[in-house]
């Protein structure tokens, strides 16, 4: 060695052990990539899925509706009015916004399906232009509110005598 110069840093041990660090590095970086990386998700290509369509029932025609005279409200012979129950027709499949009062410019309270029934339990009044009856479900008296009669149709009353089948 010589005494005035500096050691050799370069030299074949400093080289093999770098590489042997890198070296370990590199290992543990792709296995790392491998394990933590989600795995690719396989090509699913075209799915049929199975669709079940249930046609609507059929309703049977019935007479249009015909309103009371504004000092007589009950329903008789199927009239519309207190105490008759109606059905929601003519919307097309929409349903028919429920309204917390007469008019086109209250609250909708809900939406009630086409053909689904309601008993009449206060009106008729008037508002923009329509007849308006509150309604309630019969199995649900939450389900209160009012409609505009162009899209109610009086249906029978249900039979209360008929006994539910098993």
């Amino acid at each position: 060695m010589n005494r005035g110069q500096p050691p050799s840093l370069i030299n074949l041990w400093t080289i093999a052990g770098a590489l042997l660090v890198a070296g370990c590095l590199m290992a543990i970086t792709l296995l790392l990539i491998g394990w933590i990386r989600p795995p690719r998700p396989g090509d699913a290509g075209f799915v049929a899925a199975d669709i079940t369509v249930i046609p609507p029932s059929t309703l049977t025609p019935s007479p249009a509706p015909s309103a009371t005279a504004a000092g007589t409200a009950s329903a008789s012979n199927g009239e519309l009015g207190v105490g008759a129950y109606v059905q929601i027709q003519g919307t097309e499949g929409a349903g028919l916004r429920i309204r917390s009062a007469p008019g086109l410019n209250t609250d909708t309270v809900f939406r009630g399906e086409e053909a689904e029934t309601f008993k009449v339990t206060d009106g008729p009044q008037q508002a923009d232009g329509y007849t308006w009856w509150k309604l309630v479900a019969p199995y649900d008296e939450t389900r209160t509110g009012w409609a505009a009669s162009d899209f109610l149709v009086v249906v029978p009353a249900p039979d209360s005598t008929a006994t539910p089948s098993s």
